[in-house]
């Protein structure tokens, strides 16, 4: 194999500039790979695992970005990238510097979140089109930075919708990864990539900030004050007991006697049964599906093209304004009629000017919401 790191995304043959193929010429694609074609600065079709011998009836967009005097027959200087399809573990984002976070009890707050994700590549060539192609990102490293920022930038979009004050965060940290990763599926798949899972493994926000809802979580924890005030004179009796003397030892006796009565109520609701944590039987075999990246409906995962809406399901390129899947060539989007080659403005905000990601609604810079 071509990776010996096991962070690259993709390898390109040949390494430099482009190498000539010629018609009839062998392919051979390895287990959780594809290939792509690479002509003239656009990426063409893929290939899956297998030996393929390319001719123009397998290369379909190749064969008409070619001219026709030559036939199909003449050598073809084109590059060929070979992408991997296993999942990326383990990679980290986080805050390089405090987001901004309008809290409605604490005021202006700002806030450092770190965690890891793990990605994959489900659309080569989109991949190779909106990212590897245009920005020249060839391995984990090289993208990683990207991807963190717009994690960060969607993290901050999330916690402005979702969350009214830092006192509800300790609660709420499954609910917001689960809620964190919905939202960054349509940014991730937009690269040709899919967001496997997502993990937050802290939000932190200043040391004072973190005193105040420590002290708010104890006060919660307390909701009967006078029980709590008798139970802290029991474990001062305890200790008493523990002293020793004739005093302590009769003390000591009396809360023996006092133990069973108090965990009366603490026994276990009862065993899960061994059925109940073995369910009830295997799953049976089924035919692997996958959903149309165009229409949604779920499709054999080696089909080409949906027998619904008979889009192709080697998406070459997206409309950055509906996300409409565009074909081979498309000047503009047959949804909502937009260039094909327009790009995602970056927003500005209003109240500091700092530019922000495509799509964000909070400003990471100020936490003021971008109208």
């Amino acid at each position: 194999g071509f990776d010996e790191t096991g962070q690259e995304l993709l390898h390109r043959l040949p390494e430099s500039g482009s190498g000539e193929i010629k018609y009839g010429a062998q392919l051979t694609v390895r287990d959780s790979q594809a290939a792509v074609m690479y002509y003239k600065g656009r990426a063409g079709d893929a290939f899956g695992p297998g030996r393929h011998t390319l001719k123009t009836g397998n290369i379909p967009i190749i064969t008409k970005i070619l001219s026709a005097p030559w036939a199909g027959t003449s050598p073809l200087r084109a590059e060929v990238y070979f992408v991997n399809l296993k999942v990326f573990p383990n990679l980290k984002w986080g805050t390089r510097d405090p987001v901004a976070f309008r809290d409605s009890e604490l005021g202006f707050v700002r806030l450092r979140a770190h965690g890891v994700f793990n990605i994959r590549i489900v659309q080569p060539v989109l991949f190779i089109n909106t990212l590897a192609g245009t920005m020249g990102k060839y391995t984990t490293e090289q993208i990683e930075g990207y991807l963190r920022r717009v994690i960060v930038s969607r993290l901050n979009d999330y916690l402005g919708e979702t969350l009214d004050t830092l006192f509800d965060l300790p609660a709420q940290f499954d609910e917001l990864a689960v809620g964190l990763k919905k939202r960054l599926d349509k940014d991730f798949i937009r690269f040709g990539l899919a967001l496997d899972e997502l993990y937050i493994s802290s939000i932190t926000p200043p040391e004072e900030v973190q005193t105040a809802i420590d002290d708010r979580s104890r006060m919660g924890a307390i909701k009967d004050i006078d029980g709590f005030v008798r139970m802290k004179a029991g474990m001062a009796m305890e200790k008493a007991a523990l002293a020793g003397n004739e005093a302590g030892a009769g003390l000591g006796l009396g809360m023996g006697m006092m133990m069973p009565a108090m965990f009366a109520n603490t026994a276990p609701a009862g065993n899960v049964t061994n059925a109940q944590q073995q369910g009830c039987g295997q799953p049976s075999a089924a035919v692997p599906t996958t959903q149309c990246s165009d229409c949604t409906n779920t499709i054999p995962a080696d089909a080409r093209f949906c027998p619904f809406c008979g889009h192709q399901q080697v998406v070459i390129l997206q409309c950055s304004n509906c996300g409409k899947n565009l074909t081979a060539g498309a000047k503009f989007c047959s949804r909502c009629g937009h260039s094909a080659d327009e790009k995602p403005a970056a927003r500005i905000c209003s109240n500091c000017q700092n530019e922000n990601l495509p799509g964000a609604k909070f400003c990471d810079n100020c936490g003021q919401q971008i109208i």
